[in-house]
C-alpha cells in the first residue's frame, strides 16, 4: 500500500505519502491564496523525499471539505487527474475528519475550521475516528459546545466563543493519509473525491437580459 493524500480545503496546502504503517514524507505550506500554484510542487516534494514515483502509488486521497469553493476544487480535481494518470482509485475524506484524527483526542470534542464570512465549518466527534454529527456551517456563537473542547483554526479565530484550539489547526496530510490507509486496510468503504459544499457558490449563471422597450 502506498497512499498519496493531500488537502486544499483550508489555508494549509498539505501532502503526504503513507505506506500503510507510517508516514514516509509530508510537506505543508500555509498560504490561502496559492493552492493551485503550490499543490503540484508539494506533491513532487513528498514523492521525492520518499523515493517514490506516481507509478508506485496505490491510492490517492483528497480532502473533500467543507471548504471554500476555489481552494477545495484544486485538490479534488488534482486527485481525479492523478488517479486517471496512475490508473489507481481516488477517494475523498472529510477534511474535518483529518483534523479530528490528527488531534489524538478520545472525545467527545468538536472540530471547527474557518468558513469565512464570520462563520465556521464544524462537526462533533465521539473520538478521533468517529464523526457523530455534521458537518455544518454556522456563526461561532451558534455552535453548540456543550462543554466539549474544540480543535481547529476556527476555534483560534474565535477564542472568546470557542475557547481556542485544543489540537491541530489544520488537516495535515499525514493525518489524512494515515486515516485513509487505516480505512482502506480495514475494508471500510471510502467516498469518491467529491466536494462537501455547505453553501451555494458566490458565482452564479447570469439570468436572461432584461428587455428594453422604447
Amino acid at each position: 500500500m502506498l497512499v498519496l493524500a493531500f488537502d486544499t480545503a483550508t489555508p494549509a496546502v498539505t501532502a503526504a505519502l503513507h505506506d500503510g504503517r507510517q508516514v514516509l514524507a509530508e510537506s505543508t505550506t500555509i498560504d490561502a491564496r496559492r493552492h493551485g500554484e503550490l499543490l503540484a510542487p508539494t506533491i513532487e516534494i513528498v514523492l521525492r523525499e520518499a523515493g517514490a514515483s506516481l507509478g508506485d502509488v496505490t491510492a490517492i486521497v483528497a480532502g473533500s471539505g467543507p471548504g471554500p469553493y476555489t481552494g477545495l476544487r484544486v485538490g479534488l480535481m488534482t486527485a481525479q487527474g492523478l488517479a486517471v494518470t496512475a490508473g489507481v482509485p481516488a477517494y475523498g475524506v472529510c477534511t474535518l475528519d483529518a483534523v479530528a484524527y490528527g488531534s489524538g483526542l478520545t472525545g467527545p470534542f468538536l472540530v471547527a475550521t474557518d468558513a469565512r464570512r464570520k462563520e465556521v465549518f464544524w462537526a462533533r466527534y465521539s473520538d478521533l475516528r468517529t464523526r457523530a454529527d455534521g458537518p455544518f456551517v454556522d456563526r461561532p456563537a451558534d455552535v453548540p459546545l456543550a462543554g466539549a473542547p474544540v480543535v481547529g483554526a476556527g476555534a483560534d479565530l474565535y477564542p472568546d466563543v470557542l475557547g481556542g484550539s485544543s489540537g491541530p489547526l489544520y488537516p495535515y496530510a499525514g493525518a489524512l493519509a494515515a486515516l485513509a490507509a487505516e480505512r482502506i486496510e480495514a475494508g471500510v468503504p471510502l467516498d469518491p473525491p467529491r466536494p462537501i459544499y455547505l453553501r451555494r457558490p458566490d458565482a452564479v449563471v447570469p439570468g436572461a437580459p432584461k428587455r428594453v422597450t422604447a
